[in-house]
């Protein structure tokens, strides 16, 4: 069900709201969260869609913010709302709530959005694009406990990592630090079952591709070895070395759906690393509402000092007790790494 408000006000859609349920017969409300998606007319239908397939698995309030851009100086000075309201099959297992703020309203968007947020529910707020350098002190930011963001879709997304570790607040997280956790749990699961002391790895994927920075990162953090990152043409990660005093374990996926993992003394095996589409991403975001202490740990170690190199801290033994500590975060620290002419890390 749909119901389209002209020149509205929070109170309204929230009335609006109240109506469609009891249309529909679903006066109860059982939704566990309220989504914010700060968005723009062309990224409005993608995200939306994403929102409302992850919302199966994490049934939501989805309030979708479209700030419109007015041409006359005249029209710019207006204020006005103009809404949509969705609830039942048109809006996934909650509802949504489409604003679109005309004139001075879209610098005070925050004024809007609090009246519709689920009561005593967290509050996730989730940029598609263009988000704001510090999330946390934007003013719908502040109103969340959960900060979303992709450097992915950032017109220098290697660079937009750097912003992100400088502007880090407690509960900031992005996507392209989603993408790789697949790769995280195999990579500490491999050493599980080979327990061995790492000495250094290698990160082979895209050159614009900020998760395979994260992923370097995160390596040079936990591990304490230097991390070498080299380029393919993709698509996306591809491949992942480590080297171990006991030979060396790859990660190797280049179609980007089905990998292979090669460790000494065993057969290769095939492993399932398809690129996970947004909801999912999105969904697996909102599983958890803490402060994400590895992504921290991972985004602050640097990209300077990763493609600078620099000096190393003794790698301590990369056992699987300290490998496997939480095998989709990872543990184990320290820096480096050095920016290499590109090449082929894998090995089969």
């Amino acid at each position: 069900m749909k119901i389209d408000l002209t020149e509205t006000t929070s109170s309204k859609i929230n009335q609006a709201l109240v109506s469609a349920r009891r249309a529909i017969g679903t006066p109860a409300i059982g939704m566990v969260l309220t989504l914010v998606i700060v968005t723009d007319e062309e990224n409005a239908y993608d995200a939306l869609k994403s929102a409302g397939d992850a919302s199966r698995e994490h049934p939501s309030r989805i309030i979708a913010v479209i700030k419109r851009v007015s041409r006359s100086p005249r029209a710019r000075r207006d204020a006005r709302l103009d809404a949509e309201v969705r609830v039942g099959s048109d809006a996934g297992t909650g509802e949504t709530v489409v604003l679109r703020l005309h004139g001075e309203l879209a610098n005070h968007a925050q004024s809007v959005v609090l009246p519709l947020l689920l009561p005593d529910a967290p509050v996730v707020v989730w940029w598609p694009e263009d988000a704001p350098a510090d999330a946390a002190k934007d003013p719908l930011g502040a109103l969340a406990q959960r900060r979303i963001t992709d450097s992915y879709s950032a017109e220098r997304p290697i660079d937009e990592l750097a912003v992100r570790a400088a502007t880090y607040s407690p509960g900031d997280t992005d996507l392209s630090w989603t993408r790789i956790t697949p790769w995280r749990s195999m990579l500490a699961a491999a050493l599980d079952q080979q327990p061995a002391t790492v000495i250094g790895a290698t990160v082979e994927g895209e050159s614009d591709n900020p998760s395979c920075e994260l992923l370097a990162m995160w390596l040079a953090d936990r591990l304490g070895v230097p991390v070498e990152r080299t380029y393919s043409a993709g698509p996306g990660l591809t491949a992942v070395r480590m080297e171990t005093k006991n030979g060396v374990i790859v990660l190797d996926r280049a179609d980007g759906s089905l990998a292979t993992l090669s460790m000494q003394g065993q057969p290769d095996r095939a492993v399932a690393l398809k690129r996970r589409e947004t909801a999912e991403l999105l969904a697996e975001e909102l599983r958890r509402l803490d402060p994400d202490n590895t992504y921290e740990s991972a985004v602050k170690f640097g990209v300077e000092k990763l493609h600078a190199g620099g000096e190393v801290k003794a790698a301590p033994a990369a056992s699987a007790a300290s490998a496997e500590k939480k095998p989709a975060e990872g543990e184990q620290k320290a820096p480096a790494a050095k920016k290499a002419p590109a090449k082929k890390a894998a090995a089969k």
